[in-house]
């Protein structure tokens, strides 16, 4: 199922009422960028391939995926990595008919720009920034002046932190034709709006200018459930910047953890004028199931921006975010996009290639799948295992909702007791549960197995009765708690293992940034193979009560 870039839309009479998250599933650190009526976000992918989903909407309601930043190995690969290392925190900008896309490779690249024509791409190749260092750079274009800055966190000063956590906003002119920094970095804020608070991880900064006013503003408190946003302004852009009086601008700590369907994590904002004319902040937040775990990872949603004296407020800093906005922006549909906010269902096919929105673990190989409309998805069984850092057969999607399912029919005669297919939920490396098909001692077993270290555990195995290859697996989701199934025939289903503990699964029990995907992998754990495994389609449907 491919899903091509196009600038087909039909426009509805009704207006909009945007649902939160407006991008449901590990869509995290979300950058915007309007040019003209359209809207396209960033977003971070860390170790996946490829990297940073372009989404583009003209409603704010409506997202379709219309291209992936880093797409081509030769770009950027993140073998050796764990799954929560590589890409972090992007930022889009546009210019004189160019889109820029910013980023750090954590580990290796550092600090990076690529450029495009085409907001689906395809991409330049990274060029690195070495002078910017830190995390979560941003490029500002002054349209008045016709220069631009490349604002980042980066070390405290001297590097010397007063304490933990202790960071610094920083900035250089960007000469954007040649793609380098020009003259001497500047420090912008030293470790918050008050240092003497001990503020910790000021990040993801940004700045736009209102009447006269350049705004700065950036998240404060870490990504966890303090996270916040803040802002401060000059007359010049290179300060000194003043906090605002009213800050934080929007967060969703202090509130009481006993509100029902909680919204937490709040923060890693940009600002941007609506369809409408009214302004709206997109940020990162997450839905907990209970207390900070969550395993759809954090996503993007949107609130009414006010402007108070040419001050930013979003929701008045610490109201409740709303799941659902009334506007009066009018519905723009876009042809062949899968649906993104809500509770929906969809089934991929295959049967014109991969969609835009699957991922694979640290890079793609071309040789070891294909794709055809009689067989499905083909995956080579591969030695390698989604236990290690490298490259197994292994294709996914991302979980959008707390209460889901995930089925598939997979055609796979294993040989040996080495190979296996099947569904996986995963986490990282060391976090995921796996039901396949495989051999013990030459006969065909359903086999559920969960991560443990760098190898896995067997939970539970059944004798599969049925001689057939084919055999439908599915996962479902009921906030911390999982269910695995399989079927010889897609229509009766057998109870493999019943809600089994999903706070393994977390961000917070992973101690990772990512969130949770759903795949499609098949490997020969270890040894050589010729044997090959045909996943037919991907089922997935989601249904969240407060979505409703």
């Amino acid at each position: 199922m491919a899903l091509c870039f196009s600038l087909s839309h039909t426009v509805s009479a009704q207006s909009v009422t945007l649902t939160n998250p407006i991008l449901t599933g590990f869509y995290p650190d979300p950058s915007i960028v309007k040019v003209g009526p359209d809207y396209y976000t960033v977003h971070s992918t860390f170790s996946y391939f490829p990297g940073l989903p372009i989404m583009h909407s003209r409603d704010l309601k409506n997202w379709k995926q219309i291209g992936n930043v880093i797409n081509r190995p030769s770009q950027m690969d993140f073998m050796g990595e764990r799954m929560t290392r590589g890409l972090f925190a992007p930022a889009i900008s546009y210019y004189k008919g160019t889109y820029y896309v910013t980023c750090t490779d954590i580990d290796h690249d550092g600090n990076f720009v690529v450029t495009s024509k085409n907001p689906a791409g395809p991409y330049s190749n990274p060029v690195k920034i070495p002078q910017v260092r830190g995390i979560d750079p941003s490029i500002y274009f002054d349209e008045e002046t016709d220069k631009a800055y490349i604002i980042y966190n980066s070390d405290a000063p001297d590097r010397k932190p007063l304490y933990s956590g202790h960071r610094t906003i920083r900035m250089y002119e960007f000469d954007y034709q040649n793609l380098k920094v020009v003259g001497e970095e500047k420090q912008l804020v030293n470790g918050g709006v008050d240092l003497s608070k001990k503020p910790v991880w000021i990040e993801g900064p940004h700045i736009l200018k209102r009447n006269g006013w350049y705004i700065l503003y950036a998240a404060e408190g870490g990504t966890s459930v303090n996270h916040s946003q803040v802002a401060l302004r000059s007359r010049d852009i290179w300060g000194p910047y003043v906090p605002f009086e009213g800050n934080p601008v929007l967060t969703q700590r202090g509130l009481p953890a006993d509100r029902p369907n909680p919204i937490t994590s709040a923060g890693h904002a940009q600002f941007i004028e609506g369809p409408d004319g009214n302004w709206y902040s997109i940020f990162l937040a997450v839905r907990p199931y209970e207390g900070d775990f969550y395993n759809t990872g954090r996503e993007m949603f949107i609130a009414p921006l006010t402007w108070v004296n040419d001050w930013p407020m979003i929701e008045h800093g610490e109201k409740v975010i709303e799941y659902k906005y009334p506007t009066n922006i009018k519905e723009v549909k876009q042809k062949g996009a899968l649906p993104q906010n809500g509770n929906f269902a969809y089934t991929m096919t295959f049967d014109k290639g991969l969609d835009l929105s699957l991922l694979f673990l640290r890079t793609v190989d071309s040789s070891s799948f294909k794709t055809s409309k009689a067989n499905g998805l083909t995956l080579r069984l591969k030695p390698e295992t989604i236990s290690e850092s490298g490259n197994p057969s292994f294709v996914g999607k991302r979980q959008q909702h707390l209460t889901s399912t995930a089925e598939t029919e997979v055609n796979f005669s294993p040989k040996t007791a080495n190979e296996k297919a099947g569904l996986v939920i995963f986490q990282d490396e060391r976090h995921f549960y796996f039901v396949a098909k495989s051999k013990n001692e030459d006969k065909d077993v359903i086999q559920l197995f969960k991560s443990k270290d760098k190898t896995t555990e067997l939970v539970t195995e059944v004798p599969l009765t049925s001689t057939a290859a084919k055999v439908n697996f599915k996962i479902q989701s009921e906030g911390a708690l999982y269910s695995f199934y399989y079927s010889t025939d897609g229509k009766n289903w057998n109870l493999l293992k019943d809600q089994i503990d999903g706070k393994f699964l977390s961000t917070k029990a992973a101690n990772s940034f990512i969130g949770c995907v759903y795949g499609l992998y098949a490997t020969s754990s270890g040894e050589k193979s010729e044997n090959s495994a045909s996943f037919k389609f991907l089922k997935y449907s989601g249904n969240d009560s407060m979505l409703k």
